[in-house]
């Protein structure tokens, strides 16, 4: 029996419409490769332009500042960590890389799920689109990015943000069907326009669910980071992947635990300066 017949290969179809973009789109993805690379290394610069004992002063004093007490002291210690065990520079790539990632995220997947609450039909064509991106296995979204934009820190971004869109933007539009509708009413009742119904109602009341989503968003995208270490991202993941490949337990344990402080100091950070309730009674 020839098996051929009830085979399907999505490749069959997908590889000839990548080949047709890397040929004639190169230009275009050539630009912004180029765009990409020079905010990160301008990012990057900028973090590395002081000592590290001097960024970790000065990133504590303004997080205890501007957030509170905890916050700081998750900087200091997270950044101190980092520091120790001789990972600064790699620490400062991957806060740069997940940072940009994550803004992005952000940017595509709030506006989406705040029309996806508005508007059933679009959920129900999102939904799927959703479940199939957050089912496939990570290391299949470095495919494309790799052969569009060759190796490096930019299809490890793009891959990344690709990756951290839908958790955000199922939490975005699952956190504004939950907000009461009598808050809704009361700010139509007052004459507000929908500006200000949006963001002086509808997000602070979707806020605790807005920062879960932000968290997973943020947790994934390291996840990401890490796997992208593979194709020359640079930065943490470079690390667990060299010790993987040398079999160093002590290298990639380093590594390991260095994502985890960039982790809890990114996820803090963002609480606290979006949970303005916090931070003020961190400061109290």
């Amino acid at each position: 029996m020839n098996t051929t017949l009830t085979q399907f290969s999505p490749g069959a179809f997908l590889t000839p419409a990548v080949d047709w973009l890397n040929t004639h789109w190169h230009p275009f993805f050539a630009l912004v490769s180029d765009v990409i690379q020079v905010v990160l290394d301008s990012v990057t610069a900028l973090l590395l332009i002081l000592p590290p004992w001097a960024l970790i002063l000065v990133a504590t004093g303004l997080a205890l500042w501007t957030l509170g007490r905890r916050p700081a002291t998750v900087t200091i210690l997270a950044l101190g960590f980092c520091w120790g065990v001789g990972l600064w520079q790699e620490a400062m790539q991957t806060i740069t890389l997940v940072s940009v990632a994550v803004a992005l995220s952000v940017a595509i997947a709030f506006p989406l799920g705040v029309l996806a609450s508005r508007h059933p039909r679009l959920a129900a064509v999102l939904r799927p689109i959703l479940d199939i991106m957050q089912t496939v296995p990570p290391w299949v979204y470095l495919i494309p990015a790799v052969i569009l934009f060759s190796l490096g820190s930019v299809p490890a971004i793009i891959a990344t943000i690709v990756y951290g869109i839908p958790p955000m933007l199922r939490l975005t539009t699952l956190a504004f069907n939950q907000i009461p509708k009598d808050l809704l009413e009361l700010g139509q009742a007052l004459g507000a326009p929908p500006r200000t119904v949006l963001f002086k109602i509808e997000v602070p009341a979707a806020m605790p669910t807005l920062l879960v989503g932000l968290n997973q968003c943020i947790l994934l995208s390291l996840a990401m980071v890490v796997l992208a270490g593979l194709v020359g991202s640079g930065g943490l993941g470079a690390e667990v992947t060299r010790g993987l490949t040398r079999m160093e337990m002590g290298l990639g344990l380093r590594a390991g635990l260095a994502i985890v402080a960039v982790a809890l100091l990114l996820d803090r950070l963002s609480k606290a300066a979006l949970g303005g309730n916090a931070g003020a009674r961190d400061r109290a």
